[in-house]
């Protein structure tokens, strides 16, 4: 997980700004939690970094929270250098910015919208915006959650259609983009199964799924799922993501599809729902020995292939 840095940072980077956008100083450290392996945003101490680079996330609770963070971070005079599509939230960034106390330079360039401010001496609001996108117990859930993470304040529907359609797993398996562990605690409901990887990419969902998580049985995973060498697995589930950073991207959840499949020992069972318009049953065929549509309702589809 994220840890306080043992070296002073001069910059933080926030997800993958393009390069023919903004220019990202050589020695910024990554702080995206969708990035394994990156420093924790929320770890910077106060007041410390020169510069700031940041892919603004498309929620506006999250946006506000990250800006909130990386302006706290950054020292009075710092530079803070933000990005977002138009449609995706860039046309806020600079009333959101204004509203932390800042003079906002902007730009439009690409569809999107590109903001600089200097830091001031008394930023306004920073703790009531990082407190809105902290680390939360949703009272409607019951679960662990942070807004940004997928489906925080709610069961997403396909995780819900896939939970009344598992079937008695047993053996070793993993759930791969497991998110809160939502269909992680429904498979560990079957006392057959030895143990369960989750495998997620967004940090704030794993430290989430962690404590909504409790079962011995359960392994966790802050990692791409497209680089995981599990191996000889008996059974895999997944709620695919078809999203990548706000972008829609149809090749992510071919990619869990693959995945799964290598994953996987001879006569293993992937077990896996998806938007009905969802392409992904060529890749099944192509990968698996056999696959049935579990169910098709409210528009999604839940399918098993078997290896």
């Amino acid at each position: 997980m994220s840890d306080i840095p043992s070296v002073s940072v001069r910059c933080a980077v926030y997800g993958a700004p393009p390069s023919d956008l903004l220019d990202v100083p050589d020695d910024a450290v990554q702080v995206s939690p969708l990035r394994p392996g990156s420093v924790g945003l929320d770890t910077l101490p106060d007041a410390t970094l020169e510069e700031a680079v940041v892919a603004a996330p498309p929620g506006s609770i999250e946006r506000r929270h990250v800006l909130a963070q990386a302006l706290r971070a950054l020292r009075p005079g710092g530079t803070l250098d933000v990005l977002a599509p138009k449609d995706k939230g860039g046309q806020r960034l600079r009333g959101e910015l204004e509203a932390f106390g800042c003079a906002v330079a902007e730009r439009s360039k690409a569809r999107q919208r590109i903001c600089r401010v200097e830091r001031p001496d008394a930023p306004i609001g920073l703790d009531a915006a990082i407190a809105e996108g902290a680390p939360t117990v949703v009272e409607e859930t019951g679960l662990h959650s942070q807004p940004g993470v997928f489906s925080w304040n709610r069961t997403d529907p396909g995780s819900a259609l896939l939970m009344r359609h598992l079937p008695a797993f047993s053996g070793r398996g993993a759930d791969l983009g497991a998110g809160l562990g939502v269909l992680a605690r429904a498979v560990l409901s079957a006392p057959a199964v030895e143990e369960l990887t989750l495998v997620e990419l967004d940090r704030r969902a794993v430290e989430a799924s962690r404590k909504n998580v409790s079962d011995a049985r359960a392994r966790f995973l802050w990692a791409d799922v497209r680089s995981v060498p599990l191996s000889d697995l008996d059974f895999v589930v997944s709620n695919p993501p078809f999203h990548a950073e706000g972008i829609e991207d149809r090749a992510l959840g071919q990619a869990f599809v693959a995945a799964a499949a290598r994953m996987l020992r001879r006569s293993g069972t992937f077990v896996l729902v998806a938007n009905r318009h969802m392409p992904y049953e060529d890749g099944l065929r192509a990968a698996f020995r056999s696959m049935t549509v579990l169910a098709d309702e409210a528009g999604y589809k839940i399918i098993e292939a078997r290896k």
